[in-house]
């Protein structure tokens, strides 16, 4: 293998599949990243095999070949370099890659490439197409909610429903749900139902930001998803097993429904968050209405050993008077990827789990279980 390519690109390809390095197994070759020529370009590999992540990177390439370096050392190395060409070359005898960059140079020891995953991409036409911007505004509003416990695996994946109408995102630990649903460009003819890690589109949300569009395929046995773009692929194992049915957790009616300015609401929770974080992040809303739909809401939070605050907005009311109390992270963490002006929180009872959803946007509704709060 020989060729020559440039410093910012061979570093921002590391970038891009560093994170899907293994970083603790027994397989040592998982440690490394693959290098190897493709045609006119370098392809760089990396995967824990649970996420894999293929990147191509543009080289003048003289002498096919591939090895595998380790990926700490090798990123390491390449950012501390100036930007200029590096060239590198594999002596396949003692399996050393060689490095040059002007008046730098370094030899790194590799395994064999041979030893490394092979990664299957297949050829389908079963695809279907996201616009990036639309699929990273829908994994924002989605992946927060997913379970980080492993002891129930489907909830640590987000459950993911492809129709001829598009596709629906629904995630859920046992304190909350968020469900949102769009449309795309190509969608489709038959309904998929599969369930993605969490991880794999928070990755994906990272290293798609420049693509325009991102092609989805499943595989023919349900066990992988593979995304497309230009310059990079991610593949990710999908997780067995049945989602609860959500549908039926979403409340259909409520009592008291309360309209708040977004950035007003999140002020004032961000407010009661200092003093909640030492009382189990307990924040109390109490929802007034007055005459003519108008009403106040009220915000507070209350630390035994540091003191309290309180806040008061004016809000819309629709129903009738209730105090209900919620963990405040949980409420920041629903709102803050909202970007309608305002914001619809529709409860039934103090016990009963509060509904939050943009006014103006149909495609998002976060479902919140209430704390319990002594009277």
């Amino acid at each position: 293998m020989k060729l020559s390519c440039l410093q910012e690109n061979l570093a921002k390809g590391l970038s891009i599949v560093g994170r899907a390095v293994a970083t603790r197994s027994t397989l040592p070759v998982l440690s490394n990243i693959l290098l190897a020529t493709d045609e006119s370009r370098l392809k760089l590999s990396a995967t824990n095999l649970e996420i894999s992540v293929n990147c191509w990177v543009g080289a003048n390439v003289t002498e096919e070949g591939a090895i595998t370096v380790p990926a700490r050392l090798l990123t390491d190395f390449v950012n501390s370099l100036p930007p200029e060409r590096i060239d590198l070359s594999l002596i396949a005898r003692t399996q050393t890659l060689n490095l040059r960059c002007g008046r730098y140079e370094a030899n790194i020891k590799g395994i064999d490439a041979q030893e490394f995953p092979i990664i299957l991409v297949p050829e389908e036409d079963k695809a279907s197409q996201f616009a990036t911007a639309d699929l990273a505004k829908m994994i924002d509003r989605v992946v927060f909610a997913a379970a980080t416990d492993e002891s129930r695996p489907v909830l640590t994946g987000v459950h993911t429903e492809l129709t001829p109408q598009g596709v629906t995102f629904a995630a859920a630990d046992s304190y909350r749900l968020s469900v949102v649903s769009s449309p795309i460009p190509k969608a489709p003819a038959e309904r998929i139902s599969i369930i993605i890690p969490a991880r794999a589109l928070q990755e994906l949300r990272r290293i798609s930001g420049e693509a325009e569009s991102v092609t989805m395929l499943v595989s023919s046995a349900r066990n992988q998803v593979f995304f497309r773009m230009p310059e990079v692929e991610l593949i990710s194992q999908l997780v067995e097993g049945t989602f609860p049915d959500y549908r039926q957790i979403i409340p259909t009616t409520y009592n008291t429904r309360m309209v708040a300015t977004t950035a007003d609401l999140l002020q004032a929770l961000r407010m009661a968050a200092i003093f909640a974080r030492d009382a189990a992040n307990i924040v109390r809303l109490q929802i007034l209405p007055n005459e003519g739909g108008m009403g106040r809401l009220i915000v507070s939070a209350t630390s035994a050993e540091h003191g309290d605050n309180v806040s008061e907005l004016d809000v819309t009311v629709e129903g009738q008077p209730i105090e209900i109390a919620f963990n405040v992270r949980y409420l920041l963490d629903a709102l803050e990827v909202i970007d309608t002006a305002q914001v619809a929180l529709e409860t039934r009872d103090p016990t009963s789990p509060g509904v939050i959803k943009p006014v103006g946007g149909q495609d998002f509704v976060h479902i919140i279980m209430p704390m319990h709060i002594a009277r």
